[in-house]
Parts: C-alpha cells; structure tokens; sequence
C-alpha cells in the first residue's frame, strides 16, 4: 500500500515540475530557432527525425516508421516523399513480402546524417567546455535517464491530453 502523500510535499513536487517544465518551454523554444535556421539548407525539424528514426531502425515500412516517431502515418508518406526525392532515402522491395515496400537511408542519407551530429556534438562539446568532468557525467547520467522516463510516458502524456488512445479506464 502506498503511503500518502502530504499536500506539502505535493505542492513542492509541483513546484519542481514547473521548473522542469519551464526549462524544457525554453530548450524547444531554442530547438526550434536551431530548427529554422537549419531548415533553410534543406533539412526540416520533422524530415531530420524521420531519417535519424529511419536510420535507427533500419530499413522498416513506412508504418513502422510512423509508430517509430509517434506521427501519422499519412504525415511520414508525405515526407517521405521528400526525402526520397532530395535522394536520402530510398524504396525497397520487402525482403518478406516483395508486394510491399521498406524504406532505407541511402548513403547520402547517412553522410549527412554525419554530418549533422558532427556539428551539433562539436556544438554541444563548446558549450560544456567549462563544466567540471564529474559534472558533466553526472548531468549526462540523469538527462539520459530523464529522456528514458519521459519517453516512456509519452503515452501517458498523449493521453492526458486528450489526443490519445488511451482512455482513464485503459491504464
């Protein structure tokens, strides 16, 4: 049995979560502007995850892919589309079904995939130069394992919000 939790100790959490939730209000606003301007060489927010999913994965159907990023699978056809046609990403036959197809980064997919990681870690890697090495795997440590957290409940938070599959009597 779970003990109960006082409404102090809720209010505190609460507060913890704003400033969590505040925080992350400012890295997607940030995300967003590094998007933007990114965008303008050819690679959107939205195809840059689809090819660094797609590559993830492996070659997958585009079903597979829309699950994979949590998108309709009519919005990943269509932006499929346009990573097939800049050459980033190429049809397959199915090796199990040969009637179906798979989608697959080509290699000027994954070189630019390269590419693009490569700047943002050297980014990244300046941005933290004056951090302590003990800070640092610390902040690592507890960011991945908030990512995990949050990318589990995902589900959860679709949801609660309404645009989900799940409904209260379903958890």
């Amino acid at each position: 049995m779970a003990t109960p939790v006082s409404d102090e100790v809720r209010e505190a959490q609460l507060a913890k979560a704003e400033r969590i939730g505040t925080a992350l209000v400012r890295l997607n606003k940030m995300h967003a502007c590094v998007a933007a301007h990114t965008s303008k060489t050819g690679l959107d927010k939205a195809s840059f995850v689809l090819l660094a999913s797609l590559s993830h994965l492996g070659p997958a159907r585009s079903s597979a892919l829309a699950e994979a990023v949590f998108s309709d699978p009519s919005t990943v056809s269509r932006q499929v589309a346009t990573l097939v046609k800049q050459g980033w990403v190429e049809r397959r036959a199915d090796p199990d079904d040969g009637r179906a197809s798979v989608l697959a980064v080509t290699d000027a997919g994954m070189r630019l995939l390269a590419e693009r990681r490569s700047t943002r870690n050297r980014s990244i890697a300046r941005m933290l130069a004056e951090w302590s090495e003990e800070d640092l795997a610390t902040f690592i440590d507890y960011f991945e394992r908030f990512v995990g957290d949050y990318e589990r409940a995902l589900p959860d938070f679709i949801a609660e919000s309404g645009l989900g599959p799940r409904s209260e009597g379903e958890k």
